[in-house]
């Protein structure tokens, strides 16, 4: 578990592709990869993983995850919405992702969002959700070494190991729970407007 230090470092968990860094003229597909790839490499797992393609750009748009482009170039926008979906497709069905960012890409359309601001919001609230997090890894290294100890292991780094793999993994799953029940929550109220 001394490792798990390193290993946060290494994925670069506070990455995310700020406002500044998006230029204000509408970009080709090419450039819009290059974008993320420059930004976006260092939380790659391996070297094979890519960040976005152009498949993937392809089927945002064909499944309505962002607005209709225009002239096979992307505006500042449609970044925005291509970094919201890079992070919520780690723990979101592209289904759910349609669902929760279709207000927002309506609003996009009618003009009725200040998009810059809702995004400075999203950074804001992940530069604390990492600071959280750190914060959190800490306390659960502790708690998985206590785990250990109490099993009258002698010093066990596997045990350590999966024990603080399935930790996590039980944390993920019960956020992205919650996320989902959200999601399904943005869908009832569609349904009850709908049949108003």
């Amino acid at each position: 578990m001394e490792k798990i230090h390193e290993v946060m470092e290494e994925l670069a968990l506070e990455a995310n592709l700020l406002l500044d860094e998006i230029p204000n003229i509408d970009l080709y597909m090419d450039q819009v990869i290059q974008l993320f790839e420059n930004k976006f490499r260092d939380t790659k797992r391996n070297d094979e993983e890519k960040i976005l393609t152009k498949t993937m750009i392809n089927n945002y748009a064909k499944g309505k995850l962002i607005f209709p482009i225009k002239n096979k170039k992307y505006s500042k926008e449609h970044l925005i919405l291509m970094s919201l979906i890079y992070q919520l497709k780690g723990a979101l069905s592209i289904n759910d992702i349609q669902v929760t960012l279709d207000g927002v890409n309506k609003k996009i359309i009618k003009e009725d969002i200040e998009l810059d601001s809702f995004y400075t919001s999203y950074l804001s609230l992940s530069q604390r959700n990492v600071e959280v997090f750190n914060e959190d890894i800490d306390e659960r290294v502790n708690d998985v070494k206590e785990e250990v100890t109490k099993m009258g292991e002698k010093h066990s780094p596997y045990l350590e190991q999966v024990l603080m793999i399935s930790s996590l993994v039980h944390m993920s799953n019960l956020y992205r729970k919650v996320a989902e029940k959200l999601v399904d929550e943005i869908v009832v109220e569609k349904e009850e407007k709908r049949h108003r």
